[in-house]
């Protein structure tokens, strides 16, 4: 039987050797921990850099209370390394960190802090900033909130299950007897892999979660920084990630509605998104290649349309069965 403790933070990593020294030295300085019992876990996602010389090196150098645990998991997506980080974690509340995410001093203790004083939140995401390599384009807040930036104000937030709006798993802390009594063993979504941008593998574990009848919530006292290089601003990069945005909505949209009301929710959904394409090419029309932001909007749309057609023709409804 485990020996519990108070927290653990988990960070999921593929080829991160670049970008966790940062965090690691980040989570080396957190303040206000001194009575809390904690962990971290570095759950190595099949990365074929040296990610693991790199964890190796700090954990020969690492004088702290609170131990650095190093694992490997092969299975590809971040839905397979957060569910070790599950398995190895000794914390009643596990709070994950992507390899980019760096937080402020107080993050760990905000973090448990909250999960005191709201003992039915089954999870809560963070205040997320964004640390652009260079400025964004001209009305990137319309989409930046999917790059996993969250500044919803300063005072707590709880996320209304009607309302369809979740936290990005960036900066978000989970009770493990949430996680346990609600997701799955296997999930639908299971992340980006390379060669393949779906992705929504968290807004599902969170819907599992809401759906058990957990609350969720934005906890603004606990705030990271996403550091944004310049490659994530290029249609390059951000056409196929809007792709696959959209390619996972029908199983976030369809999981908390009962088996009798699917079919007029997913008519319902299909005449929306028509809807919103007409509006879409009457305003901006068929040229877009000079404005970033209207070409991601657009092909969010016209994936969330084929999104239920793509996941059957795929197979991922077979995959939780």
């Amino acid at each position: 039987m485990k020996d519990f403790l108070d927290f653990t933070v988990a960070i999921p990593t593929y080829n991160g050797e670049n970008r966790l020294p940062e965090l690691l030295e980040k989570l080396r300085n957190q303040i206000n921990t001194e009575n809390l019992s904690w962990e971290i876990i570095v759950v190595d996602n099949n990365s074929t850099d040296n990610t693991s010389k790199v964890v190796q090196a700090y954990q020969e150098n690492w004088h702290c209370s609170y131990p650095l645990k190093y694992v490997f998991e092969d299975k590809q997506g971040a839905a397979y390394a957060r569910k070790r980080a599950v398995i190895e974690a000794r914390g009643q509340l596990i709070g994950f960190l992507d390899d980019d995410n760096y937080p402020t001093p107080t993050w760990v203790s905000a973090a448990y802090a909250f999960a005191q004083q709201h003992p039915q939140a089954g999870a809560y995401g963070s205040q997320i900033h964004p640390d652009w390599e260079v400025e964004p384009p001209e009305n990137f807040d319309r989409i930046a909130p999917f790059l996993a930036i969250t500044e919803r104000g300063n005072l707590p937030l709880r996320y209304a299950a009607e309302k369809k709006l979740l936290p990005p798993s960036a900066g978000l802390v989970v009770r493990r007897q949430a996680w346990l009594d609600s997701v799955p063993e296997q999930p639908i979504l299971t992340g980006r892999v390379v060669g393949n941008m779906l992705t929504g593998e968290d807004l599902e574990m969170l819907c599992y979660i809401q759906k058990s009848g957990w609350e969720i919530w934005y906890n603004p006292a606990m705030e990271i920084y996403h550091k944004i290089p310049s490659f994530r601003l290029t249609a390059e990069y951000l056409i196929p990630f809007f792709r696959g945005v959209g390619l996972s909505r029908h199983v976030t949209r369809m999981l908390n509605v009962n088996s009798t009301s699917k079919p007029i929710m997913f008519l319902a959904y299909m005449l929306n998104d028509c809807r919103k394409i007409i509006f879409h090419l009457i305003k901006y029309g068929y040229n877009l290649s000079k404005n970033l932001v209207i070409s991601c909007e657009r092909q969010l749309i016209l994936s969330s349309m084929a999104s239920p057609f793509y996941l059957w023709k795929n197979g991922y409804f077979k995959r939780n069965h």
